[in-house]
């Protein structure tokens, strides 16, 4: 049996403190569930060959025993097509073949639609089971990842108790770490026992951290020169990050500002990570590709989004998930979890009545009693079968948002804000240029405008995220911003009167009263429609004045709204109220 999440064993006195309450009530809850849904995962029977010892002889013997064990798990759905892709393509071919050949042969060609018919019902019937067999796996990869969350988040709260909350963000990411990797060793290592104690779990992490210090202190002292070198070279790298990015509470300053936005990964495993994630895309293609000669279907229809990704919006995903280091042998699940979430396959038959007219032989007896023959023509119905194929991907910049808690999310927009401070590993990258090569205008806001209280407030608070990047879904400076999080959470937080929380950029317009593009002022909001594939508004920024907007592209920069593509798309100006 797959080695599954822990159950955390709390004291009674643990139990009853209030801090630690919520958080073992959640974990318990969790670990009954995960145990509920792994009770439902097929079973079976495997002999089992074990060495007792007798205890009065000594005599060692070797016993068979019986145990039970949890079936193999079926191989996801575009596993399954890959791999059955070369025998459909000869059945394919040969079904093609006696079409062609049964054109004379009513007979031929009637076998051969009876044969395909019963091909795609029993293919529709195989799909159905596959899925049937698979729920189980789902439900338990579900439960498991809940109880993971349940129990880490109890391991915080007892850790914060017992050893107080450390003063500093980076202190506090560092104890996570360790509690992540203590609670990873107690899974990997509990065997079948399937419990872990608590308080053993924060202890060892405790240990860890502590140790992790003074390791790092007694390495500052051993290489003092090195340091102080290497203090210059950490200036002159802040430097160059405000250049690009003046994101000041995504840092937390001097070298662990460098230290925590950095991949903590060697360099084979993230380009492996890199190879591994394009070959899975390049199967998936190759599937789609050969989609008309591996099915027997007699028309299709295609609606495939394009098969891409960027490297960096991976690397930078997969290190907020683990939370920090890795290696290419432990994030196989992950990888297929970020492809399900970016590309879905979504394949629809629908079946037409169709006629079609052939001869046919008639026969009639005549006035002197002989058999006679006659042709005739005569509507003939069949069955006519229409395949739709429809690939979305998903955009994986889109993914992080809908999967990783609000820490995992802080992290990855670190990560993506310098690009790991890594340029150099993947430099095809668009984000390499957008965020190393490209001088954002630098936009001084006219006195006469700022001389409007209201106005002035709006930009002050605006001016503090300048470069930060673009996060789909973020909505504060711990996680960065999209478009809409960055202006709700402006004028939420700029100390006027407005509180109106997280909108999007149509629930924004729903709210403004309509400006004519002669009214505009600055702190009015300007929308953009089709930017993207949504219904009304897409985008939205801060109008400034003089034809410009402060807006999160990518990073958040002022922008020039007069140029060709903003004016296509240009919808709208709007005013709060």
């Amino acid at each position: 049996m797959a080695k599954r999440s822990p159950r955390l064993i709390f004291t009674e006195e643990e139990r009853a403190l209030p801090e630690l309450e919520r958080a073992v009530r959640k974990a318990d809850r969790a670990a009954v569930k995960l145990e509920k849904a792994e009770a439902k995962i097929p079973k079976k029977t495997v002999k089992v060959k074990k060495r007792v010892v007798d205890s009065e002889s000594g005599k060692v013997t070797t016993r068979l025993f019986f145990e039970e064990a949890d079936k193999k798990r079926p191989p996801s759905k575009l596993a399954h097509a890959a791999r059955k892709a070369p025998p459909d393509t000869v059945r394919s071919a040969v079904h093609r073949k006696l079409r062609e050949e049964g054109d004379d042969n009513p007979g031929t060609e009637a076998a051969n639609t009876l044969t395909e018919t019963a091909e795609r019902t029993w293919r529709i019937a195989e799909s159905a089971h596959r899925s049937h067999a698979e729920k189980p796996y789902r439900r338990a990869d579900k439960a498991e990842a809940g109880a993971d969350k349940a129990n880490l988040k109890a391991l915080n709260k007892q850790y914060e108790q017992e050893y107080g909350r450390a003063s500093n963000p980076y202190s506090r990411w560092q104890q996570k770490q360790a509690i992540k990797k203590e609670y990873a060793a107690a899974k990997a290592g509990n065997g079948a026992r399937n419990t872990v104690k608590a308080s053993e779990t924060t202890a060892k992490a405790a240990g860890r951290a502590a140790e992790g210090s003074k390791e790092l202190g007694s390495f500052f002292v051993r290489h003092k020169k090195g340091f102080l070198i290497a203090g210059g070279i950490a200036a002159a790298i802040l430097l160059l990050m405000t250049c690009i990015s003046s994101c000041s509470t995504l840092f937390q300053g001097g070298v662990s500002g460098i230290v925590s936005s950095t991949y903590p990964l060697e360099d084979a495993d993230m380009l492996a990570a890199e190879a591994a994630y394009c070959a899975m895309e390049d199967e998936l293609r190759e599937y789609l590709n050969s989609y008309e000669s591996t099915h027997d279907y007699n028309e299709y229809h295609f609606d495939l989004d394009e098969i891409e990704h960027d490297p960096y919006v991976l690397i930078s995903m997969i290190t907020a998930l683990k939370g920090g280091e890795w290696t290419i042998d432990e994030i196989g699940g992950i990888l297929e979890t970020l492809f399900e979430k970016q590309y879905i396959l979504t394949e629809t038959v629908a079946t037409e009545t169709r006629y079609r007219t052939e001869t046919r032989i008639g026969y009639y007896t005549d006035e002197n009693g002989n058999l006679q023959s006659y042709e005739y023509e005569a509507e003939v119905p069949y069955t006519w079968y229409i395949c739709h194929v429809e690939l979305e991907n998903f955009n994986l910049s889109h993914v992080p948002v809908h999967i990783m808690s609000h820490d995992q999310l802080s992290m990855y927009a670190v990560y993506m804000s310098v690009l790991g401070n890594r340029p150099d590993l993947f430099p095809g990258s668009p984000y390499v240029n957008r965020y190393y090569h490209t001088q954002y205008e630098k936009y001084e806001i006219p006195p006469e405008a700022l001389a409007d209280e209201q106005f002035a407030a709006v930009i002050k608070e605006a001016e503090k995220y300048l470069g930060y990047p673009y996060i789909w879904g973020g909505s504060s400076p711990a996680t960065s911003f999209d478009c809409s999080g960055f202006v709700s959470y402006v004028y939420n937080n700029c100390g006027l009167h407005w509180s109106f929380g997280r909108l999007g950029a149509e629930g924004l317009r729903g709210m403004c009263a309509y400006v004519s593009p002669e009214s505009a002022r600055p702190g009015d909001l300007i929308f953009f429609e089709k930017t993207y594939d949504t219904a009304g508004a897409s985008h939205v920024g801060i109008y400034v004045g003089n034809n410009r907007m402060l807006h999160c592209g990518d990073p958040i920069h002022y922008a020039s709204i007069d140029t060709s593509y903003w004016r296509s798309h240009f919808l709208q100006f709007g005013r709060l109220p």
